[in-house]
């Protein structure tokens, strides 16, 4: 007989956690932002912030600026946040218990039209 290891989560014993994401489709926080709702098997609503100016304009009003990722947990608004930091405001708020899983994706990188670019060195003559 095979025993499989069941890791207990949070939200598993606090069906009452609502998270709203708002988030753009390809962006590396957003991907980060869903790297760590995997991560802890957290259920959420993934709003895309790009295909969708209705999501778009309610972030903004919950959030008060234009930057994403935004993730609304039980009803506290993180704008601007990273995979990181949603999973340390989750870990220090108890919503969530430590895990040893690693995300599946990188928590804490730029979109990849956000990153710098190289640029060629000019030399006057």
């Amino acid at each position: 007989m095979m025993r499989v290891k069941r890791f207990l989560n949070m939200s598993e014993s606090n069906p009452s956690l609502n998270i709203v994401a708002y988030l753009k489709p390809s962006c590396g926080w957003s991907q980060g932002v869903r790297a760590i709702m995997r991560k802890y098997q957290l259920p959420f609503e993934d709003r895309d912030i790009i295909n969708d100016p209705v999501q778009r304009q309610e972030m903004i009003e919950k959030s008060g600026q234009m930057l994403s990722p935004c993730v609304e947990i039980n009803g506290h608004m993180l704008a601007d946040v990273s995979g990181e930091e949603v999973e340390a405001f989750m870990l220090a708020n108890g919503l969530v218990a430590p895990s040893s899983v690693e995300p599946d994706a990188p928590i804490n990188a730029p979109c990849p039209d956000e990153m710098p670019q190289a640029q060629r060195m000019q030399f006057g003559s």
